[in-house]
């Protein structure tokens, strides 16, 4: 597993993690797919809003792992804040939480009052550092701005080969001079870069990984990673699928084939943050009706055997 420094403290994390999101199909083996990663040194990244913490927790449990969850929106009043927190902890299972994120950000809360109640997290010691998620690099200046003892030590955003914004925006080149670790969410498209339509791209990754023996998921995952100061989660729900994930590492494309990669911009698609992020921005309740979506769907799937 490679190695990278979280934000500006002294702690390394996994360069790749595994993420979450729409797991709890087949829970079972979910479970074994996240201990064969957390296993070969990977970190999980979950969150309140998407009902999966319980499984991440089954999944953990007697295992030592930098684990990432995140407050959904419609919960960033202050003492809302502390409620979550202290709500994921239990479903974990652990008593303190390694990354703990705003997942978007909430304009009819004061961001100052969320804030207050992250520091008081770090201070109780139930969340050892604080993110944020989906946030631009003005929102991301008022959120540190209104902190008095502590950094925010990463963002959560969109990235991949097809999801380009990163780079255009500033929030890539604010990271890296603001020694902010980026955590790239949904690195294959939500899953779209496997549609017909985006053929030509995955065979120009296949065949820049040919000569490494790669396939096109791991060239898109080194690609990701080779960049600074970038660590990324794509999702996993079998064993097969997380191994061929981190065989992306312990190898490295050279600049050549990565300005190739670079290049790929005539497949470039919109995030999710510039098709909606106004309404998810600018309101909870889209977040307190997923969150129960999610809990409902997950609560259908079945219990987890250990």
């Amino acid at each position: 597993m490679e190695y990278k420094r979280l934000g500006r403290t002294g702690e390394r994390i996994p360069a790749m993690g595994l993420g979450t999101w729409q797991l709890n199909v087949n829970p079972e083996e979910e479970v074994r797919a996240l201990r064969y990663g957390i296993d070969n040194g990977a970190f999980v990244d979950t969150a309140e809003m998407y009902g999966s913490e319980e499984l991440v927790g089954e999944a953990i449990r007697g295992r030592k792992v930098f684990v990432a969850t995140k407050v959904s929106p419609h919960h960033f009043r202050h003492d809302d804040v502390i409620r979550s927190c202290e709500a994921s902890l239990k479903r974990l299972g652990v008593k303190q939480i390694g990354l703990y994120q705003l997942h978007w950000p909430n304009k009819r809360v004061p961001i100052s009052e969320t804030m207050s109640a992250m520091e008081k997290l770090v201070d109780d010691g139930k969340i050892r550092h604080i993110g944020v998620s989906n946030f631009s690099v003005d929102e991301f200046r008022e959120a540190q701005g209104s902190m008095k003892r502590y950094d925010i030590v990463s963002n959560q955003v969109e990235y991949s080969p097809m999801v380009r914004e990163v780079e255009d925006d500033g929030v890539l080149e604010f990271c890296r001079k603001n020694k902010v670790t980026l955590i790239a969410y949904s690195p294959f498209g939500h899953g779209e870069m496997f549609r017909e339509r985006y053929g030509g791209l995955v065979e120009l990754l296949d065949g820049v990984g040919k000569g490494h023996g790669k396939s096109a998921v791991q060239v898109a995952l080194n690609w990701l990673i080779s960049k600074e100061p970038v660590v990324t989660i794509p999702k996993a729900s079998t064993v097969g699928h997380v191994k061929e994930l981190l065989d992306s590492m312990g190898w490295s494309l050279d600049k050549k084939e990565t300005g190739v990669i670079d290049g790929t911009r005539d497949f470039s698609k919109k995030s999710i943050q510039k098709r909606l992020g106004f309404l998810l921005k600018n309101t909870g309740a889209w977040a307190r009706l997923a969150t129960k979506h999610y809990s409902k769907k997950n609560a259908n799937g079945g219990r987890v055997r250990s």
